[in-house]
């Protein structure tokens, strides 16, 4: 372990919708083009936002979530995937103070774990010096969040600039930018956030706000504030391309799946998976691997074409009949259930090897942190295991049998509630958990040796 400076501010907001995504992805690409190179982060368990960020900065984008990953081992992780970063961009997630219950993963506690200064974004649409006194509760209220200024976001004219930098100017916090308001800074929206960016080219709209953020944010007062942060440790790197490749996993990654955090990936090579991907939407059947996963994604978007690729969902039906691991996530436990049916109440045959169907409902069903125990035993371990993830849908799964055998009991969520829920055979995992293999080593471990053992036998 070596203890060394990493350059690194996080851009927190006061809310959601406050413009957060979009100012990160003006700054990585501002930087970028002056010839930095920048690492990006984003706070919890997010799989759009990261999506952005790539394309502003070249680079994968990483989530730090102290509930899927051990927050002993937050620092560590952080300062690996940083690497060799000039500078490190943390993207909050919703206000600064939000998460879980009790502040679990909220950005203001990644932001003391990692030592790393917050700058807020505020939203002044519509107000003048209100935004000071915003500004002075979100300083005060943790006096252990090492605040450093803010940056003043959809401002409407110089006048407007004038009355909110004054405000600031009286609580002595530091403007560290103000951006007008530009509707071509705008991305599309749909009911789980923002189109991810496997659906849309956000190039025209980046490069927009590169420009604004140009001019409109002081790029030198920033990298000062993240270069003045206190030094961190660094492990000594995984190279995973020396790590011996014993099996090969199918991916499923496309328009419509598309969530998938780059260090879970990264974790499943680490035990030994070559990762090979594949589009349930294009390709005509699976690769030849010994394992699948299907993340999350958009399914109920593009169920026409997925329910009419009748050779795919053949070629996973026959994977399944002969034993091969399954593993799924959200949008991916839709996909292998027996039917989709969609917002306006069509109903699409999907691949059959779960005995559900799915229902997309007018309203959120789930959301939050939740702990899952493994009522049986699963591809990510015995029965009785527990599991740290997250849910986030809107549709729910309703059995086709009586005796369903349901993968785990789940604890928690925004609403706290316990319930059962996922699917669970010898072969099969199918759930709306997200997890993040990154976090759970052993989960990882199983996942990779019961692909090996498959491997084996065939």
């Amino acid at each position: 372990m070596n203890t060394v400076p990493i350059p690194r501010v996080v851009i927190a907001g006061t809310n959601s919708g406050v413009g957060k995504t979009t100012i990160v992805a003006g700054l990585l690409a501002a930087y970028r083009a002056s010839g930095h190179g920048v690492q990006s982060f984003k706070v919890g368990p997010d799989y759009i936002d990261p999506g952005f960020h790539k394309i502003a900065s070249g680079r994968e984008s990483y989530n730090l979530d102290s509930w899927l990953v051990p927050p002993n081992t937050l620092p560590t992780f952080f300062a690996s995937m940083a690497g060799d970063a000039d500078l490190a961009i943390i993207e909050g997630v919703m206000g600064l103070y939000d998460g879980g219950r009790e502040g679990v993963s909220s950005t203001a506690q990644i932001a003391k774990q990692l030592g790393a200064p917050v700058v807020l974004v505020i939203d002044c649409k519509a107000m003048g010096e209100s935004a000071a006194a915003i500004a002075m509760g979100f300083r005060d209220y943790d006096k252990d969040v090492d605040f450093k200024g803010v940056i003043l976001n959809r401002l409407g004219s110089d006048n407007h600039e004038r009355m909110v930098r004054e405000g600031m100017e009286k609580i002595g916090v530091p403007v560290i930018g103000a951006i007008r308001r530009d509707d071509r800074m705008h991305s599309p929206e749909r009911h789980l956030g923002l189109t991810p960016v496997t659906e849309i080219d956000p190039t025209e709209a980046i490069n927009t706000i590169r420009e604004a953020v140009e001019k409109m944010v002081n790029l030198d007062a920033l990298l000062e504030i993240a270069t003045n942060a206190p030094t961190i440790e660094l492990p000594d790197a995984i190279d995973v391309k020396t790590i011996e490749k014993r099996v090969k996993i199918g991916v499923a990654y496309d328009e419509a799946f598309s969530f998938y955090y780059p260090a879970s990936l990264a974790a499943l090579e680490e035990k030994g998976a070559e990762l090979v991907y594949f589009s349930p939407l294009n390709d005509s059947v699976i690769p030849d691997v010994d394992g699948l996963v299907f993340g999350g994604g958009f399914p109920e978007m593009f169920l026409f074409q997925l329910s009419s690729n009748e050779s795919m969902k053949e070629s996973i039906r026959q994977a399944n009949a002969q034993g091969m691991p399954i593993y799924a996530e959200c949008g991916g436990l839709m996909y292998l259930c027996e039917s989709i049916n969609d917002f306006g109440g069509s109903v699409y045959k999907t691949v059959g090897i779960v005995p559900a169907n799915c229902v997309m409902q007018q309203k959120l069903q789930k959301v939050g942190y939740v702990t899952a125990t493994a009522k049986r035993d699963t591809l990510l371990g015995a029965m009785n295991t527990a599991i740290r993830g997250h849910e986030f849908h809107f549709s729910t799964m309703e059995p086709t049998i009586d005796d369903f055998p349901w993968a785990f009991h789940l604890e928690g969520g925004r609403k706290p509630q316990s319930y059962d829920g996922g699917y669970a055979t010898k072969n099969v995992l199918a759930s709306y958990l997200h997890l993040n293999f990154a976090g759970s080593d052993e989960g990882a471990q199983h996942f990779v040796d019961t692909c090996a053992a498959y491997k084996a036998q065939k």
